[in-house]
Parts: C-alpha cells; structure tokens; sequence
C-alpha cells in the first residue's frame, strides 16, 4: 500500500535552470502538458458516454427507461464522490500517473462492460458502471491541478475553456467511432471495447506528455515566471500566496465547506448539469421514438450536439476573461438562458424536421457546455491553488450527485410514467433555476495590478 501511495506522491521541487533557458523551457512545457491533460480528458470521454448510444440496444432486450436510467445513475454517483474525493487526493499527487491510472483501468472496465455476460444482466452493468464511474473522478481534479500550476487566473478562462472541449470531441467522436466499430466488428458490443483500444494508447500519452508542477522541472511558480505580463483579477480574499501548504483539515473547512459562493456555484451545477445530461443522455432514445430518427441519425445528431459545444465553450472563457475581467457567473447566465429557449424550440418541434430539430440540438450544446465550464473555473478561482482539486471536486460532486443522476433515475421515471412532455417540462424548469443560483453566486473581484 505504501508503495501504491508513493507512486502518486508529488514530485519533488528540484534546483532552477539558468535563467536564459527558462523562457523557452517553460513555453515548451505549458503546451506539452496541455496536449497531455487534453488528450487525456479527451479519451475518459470515449469510455463514458458510450453507453448512452447503447440505449436503443438494451430496449430492444427488454430493459425499460427506469431500468436503463438506474444504470447510468451508477455513473454520476460514484464518479461525483470520487471526483470530490480524488479531488483531495490530487492536490497532494502527481497529476501525469494520477490520470494515466484512472483512464488505464476505465479502458480496462470498457472491455468488460462489452462481453454478453455484462449486457446481458442489469446487476453487472450497474457494479461496472459504477466502478467507471469511480475511476473516471481521477481524471478532471488532475487536469484542473495542471492548469493552476501552469497558467495564470487570467490565462485560466481562455486556457480551461479550450480544455475543456475535449469533453465534447471526445463525446462527439464516440458516435462516428460507434458506427466505425459496428461496420469492423459487426456487432454493437463493439461500442464499448472499440472506443478502449483508442483509450490505451491516450494513456501512453499522458505518461509522454504530463508533468507535475513547474518546480519539479526546474522552473519558477507560474506566478513569478508571468509576473508583470498582464493585469489579472482575483476573488477577493484569495490567499496571498499561493504556494503555501494547506492541511486537508483547511482545505475542506476554510475554503470549500465555508465558502458560502462555492455552494452557491455547486447548486447551480445541479441544475445545469441536469440539462447537459437531461439532453445528451435520452437524445438517441427521444429522436428514435419522437422524432422519427434512424439510429444511425440520432448517432450523427448526438455528434452535432457535442461538437456545437467546442466553439461556445471557447467563447464563453474569452468572453469572462476578457469582457468580464475573469468574472464568470454573468457570461453563465446569458448562456443559460439561451439554453431555456433551445430546450423549449427542441421541445415543441414535431417530428419529420430533421433540419430544426438539429439546430435546437446544436443551440442548446452551443449553450450548455460554456456553463458546464465556467462553473469548474469559476470554482477554481475561489481557492488558493493548493485547494483547487478539492474545490473542483466538490462542486462536480453536487452536480454529478444531484443533477446528472437526476436527470438520469428522474428523467427516466417522469418519461416513462408522464410522457416526454413531463420530462422537458424537468429541463425547463432546471434550466431557470441554475439561472438564480448563478446570480447568488456572483462575486466581487479585486484587482490585482503587476
């Protein structure tokens, strides 16, 4: 066990390079360890959103809509305790094995979740749905720890939004990889091991490309290194410095249990992260039976809604950084409103329109994602950079707990006993709230000048 631990430990501060190799050595490493959190966040997402394009299969075997919507609740029950706990763990780990571990044993989980014994029994897909749903916690906090310990707070919008699109072309590709698995292998278990094969060589990757904080390289903090380079903002009673060590006890009393704007955030993520799974988790279901779609189309649709995310997701950062000096909450609430008129025009479209049926999927993926987003940001802002895991974790804790698994039990049960109608009704009235609660957590920020 001991050496289990030691495996994870941070690695070690050790003495600074020159100063004249300093510059380029840090530009090399900001963007290889970008490349390596991102193809690694990229390639959770191919063993996570799998099994929603296995939906129409399983109905086909007899498993009704609260069935299959137990089943994924498995998902966003583990994975939010777990991100909240590895939350805590990764600000005390190495970043680059952290994440390399989750995605090796969620690619290993795939190949299982693929065999008939699996598919075949609702009490073996709910076990491993929730076993990946733990080992995928590993991989959001690690990613969120490498970009505090490399980018600066107004770098942070920009540089974590285009991050975190790779949520979406990780959840875009599943689809077109889920039709190239069919026709190769001819049989549609090969959703689930098909995406894995891709998964084991992102973990390579990761161990390439990664790499702990800029002092483990021979580099100064990031603050030191851009010290100077740009006026920032920061929440007001941020720790001054942002190098110093917090005892777990701190972290979790003093800057995430006490810290009345992180619940606030937490609650809106509820709400939001209702709508993004609401939507993305019963499209390929709803488009089939609703509207008409083969399974094939409602695959490509899923793909539009997630790839329609990438360009709103970046907008959103740049915008906060930019138009809102690194404020998040307000650029979050317009999204979310646009949000409420997408769902509402999805809703109320009939079927035998493909064309505007597509357009509200990929307004409401435009619009979702940049708050799904800039929640985790904003979050990130909040506490000092020691925290950040543990604050990241809870807030996707709250909304994996209470939204993702509601809109998964509870979308599932108010469809299958009051109709869709009863279920875009659930969205709507979501939509609105996270709108409230991002309002109550708008914060003041100071500015810090060079």
């Amino acid at each position: 066990m001991l050496k289990y631990l030691q495996f994870f430990r941070s690695a070690p501060h050790i003495a600074c390079l020159p100063d004249e190799r300093i510059d380029a050595h840090y530009k090399k490493l900001r963007w290889k360890v970008f490349a390596g959190i991102f193809i690694g966040y990229t390639s959770f997402y191919f063993l996570r959103n799998n099994f929603s394009l296995a939906i129409p299969y399983l109905e086909q075997q007899g498993f009704t809509k609260t069935q299959l919507g137990f089943i994924f609740s498995a998902f966003p029950l583990a994975y939010g305790f777990s991100k909240f706990i590895m939350g805590i763990l990764s600000d005390r780990s190495n970043p680059r094995y952290f994440m390399a571990t989750g995605l090796f044993l969620s690619a290993l989980l795939s190949f299982a979740f693929g065999t008939n014994l699996v598919l075949s029994s609702l009490s073996f897909m709910l076990v491993l749905m929730f076993l990946n749903g733990w080992v995928q916690g590993m991989g959001g906090p690690a990613s969120a720890r490498v970009m505090a310990h490399w980018f600066t707070s107004c770098e942070r919008g920009t540089m974590m939004s285009a991050w975190s699109t790779a949520q979406n072309i990780g959840g875009g590709i599943i689809g077109p990889l889920a039709i190239l698995g069919l026709l190769i292998f001819t049989s549609w278990h090969s959703i689930f091991y098909f995406p894995a094969m891709f998964a084991l060589v992102a973990v390579f990757l990761v161990l390439l490309f990664v790499r702990d904080t800029p002092q483990s390289e021979g580099l100064p903090p990031i603050e030191e290194y851009r010290k100077g380079s740009s006026v920032a903002t920061k929440p007001v009673g941020e720790a001054e410095d942002s190098e110093k060590e917090l005892t777990t006890k701190e972290v979790l009393i003093k800057y995430v249990l006490c810290n009345k704007y992180l619940w606030y955030l937490a609650l809106a993520n509820v709400f939001v992260y209702l709508v993004r799974y609401g939507v993305i988790n019963w499209t390929p279901s709803y488009l089939t039976q609703v509207k008409g779609y083969s399974h094939n189309a409602s695959r490509w649709a899923y793909f539009l809604y997630e790839y329609a995310a990438i360009p709103g997701i970046i907008l959103c950062g740049w915008i906060s950084d930019k138009f809102f000096h690194g404020r998040r909450a307000p650029i979050c609430m317009i999204y979310m409103a646009v949000v409420t008129v997408g769902i509402l025009f999805y809703w109320l479209m009939p079927g035998g329109h493909p064309v505007y049926n597509n357009i509200a999927l990929v307004a409401i993926g435009f619009f979702v994602y940049g708050p799904v987003t800039l929640i985790g940001i904003n979050a990130v802002d909040l506490v000092p950079k020691k925290a950040v895991g543990s604050a990241f974790g809870f807030v996707g804790l709250c909304g994996y707990i209470g939204g993702a698994m509601m809109a998964n039990v509870g979308i599932g049960f108010v469809v299958d006993y009051f109709g869709w109608n009863g279920g875009f009704i659930m969205l709507l009235s979501s939509s609105v709230l996270a709108v409230l609660f991002l309002i109550l957590a708008s914060k003041p920020r100071l500015k810090v000048t060079p």
